[in-house]
């Protein structure tokens, strides 16, 4: 069973050994030292930012992190799409990854992705749409998109996570489906 919540500081250590990890580091080239996760995971887990910041757990165990948040809150973001496609303000952005990398290439990413979709509908009434760019490199993340229900809709250039992509980036797209189904 896929399941979440929100990181607290106590997951910090657990956190940056994510990051560290080759799978990890590759695509979102983050430091993963205490201090850099505290700088930058911090805010959202004390709850003094508007994104949510969610630990992953499969049947209890935790296995990755998701972020989640509005365009609207993060303009730049927006901003940055805006030549490619245009995005809603009230738009979720989702960003994730598996942190262990003996649970890689077995479809958990799909089942998280396919999971916080459906969550996202209830916990963002507002938002007409789910948009999500993604390095083209990143072949593995892009087709757990496409397993997980989203479309391709827009490609383009966008600054990479990591400098040492280039800058082409697909754009996925999930809209919440009619009242009903």
């Amino acid at each position: 069973m896929i399941s979440w919540r929100t990181l607290t500081e106590q997951d910090f250590p657990l956190l940056g050994s994510w990051l560290a990890q080759p799978h990890v580091a590759r695509w979102w080239h983050h430091e993963s030292s205490a201090a850099a996760v505290a700088r930058d995971f911090g805010a959202a887990a004390r709850g003094e930012e508007p994104s949510d910041d969610l630990l992953v757990f499969l049947d209890g165990r935790p296995v990755g992190l998701l972020q989640r948040s509005r365009y609207g809150d993060y303009p730049e973001h927006a901003a940055e799409l805006a030549p490619i496609i245009e995005v809603p303000a009230e738009a979720v952005c989702l960003d994730y990854f598996i942190g262990d990398p003996r649970l890689i290439g077995a479809g958990l990413g799909t089942r998280v992705i396919r999971s916080i979709v459906e969550a996202t509908w209830h916990d963002y009434p507002e938002a007409p749409s789910i948009v999500v760019p993604v390095s083209a490199a990143n072949r593995a993340s892009w087709r757990a998109l496409e397993k997980a229900g989203l479309r391709r809709v827009a490609e383009g250039e966008m600054t990479p996570d990591n400098p040492l992509d280039d800058r082409d980036h697909y754009v996925y797209e999930a809209v919440r489906p009619p009242a009903g189904f």
